[in-house]
């Protein structure tokens, strides 16, 4: 593979945005892979948004995606979709997790969370919607919902090769493993 292809993680503080790309640097990394990759953080902490950028390939010289050049965007919340989309390719893909967490002005009333995020999407990129945190609910640990839309983009992205569950476990505690080994699986199966 000698093109490189750009994948952008983005959500909010807390969500586990960061976790995910660290998995999936070291799954890419394990496949051979030249990865790069960056965190921006901002107001975390507080419930700000989180942005990773990953790209991979033969030979990567910069961790940053510039507009209109990521292949994937995986969305943790949907409004950060809308945020991020001047990132991702017109031919790119958009997954989206159906989930919504007020921002401070939403939260204190002063405004209103937008309607329409994900018609927006749609109508703009080929957009995949998972409602995560349903999955992550049902299958009883709403905190995994960052690994059901691991699992969904490594379906969307065509990425089934690496096996995923043994980076998994080389990077999750015991405790939590099965339960989000179940989540992979289901993440993926969200996206046939």
């Amino acid at each position: 593979m000698s093109e490189v292809k750009s994948i952008l993680l983005v959500g909010v503080g807390g969500q586990g945005t960061i976790l995910v790309s660290k998995l999936l640097t070291q799954g890419l990394i394990k496949a051979g892979y030249d990865v790069k990759m960056s965190e921006v953080h901002g107001m975390a902490q507080r419930g700000g948004s989180v942005s990773t950028q990953v790209r991979y390939g033969e030979k990567v010289y910069s961790p940053i995606i510039g507009r209109g050049s990521a292949d994937i965007l995986v969305s943790f919340e949907k409004m950060e979709a809308v945020r991020y989309s001047q990132f991702l390719k017109p031919d790119g893909i958009a997954i989206v997790n159906n989930h919504e967490i007020a921002p401070m002005p939403v939260a204190s009333g002063a405004a209103k969370y937008p309607e329409g995020v994900i018609e927006a999407m749609q109508a703009k990129f080929k957009t995949i919607v998972v409602d995560a945190a349903k999955i992550a609910q049902d299958i009883g640990n709403s905190r995994c919902m960052n690994v059901v839309l691991f699992g969904a983009m490594i379906k969307a992205f065509n990425m089934t090769n690496i096996d995923w569950e043994e980076i998994l476990k080389e990077n999750l505690p015991a405790k939590i493993l099965d339960v989000n080994i179940e989540a992979l699986r289901r993440g993926m199966e969200a996206t046939i």
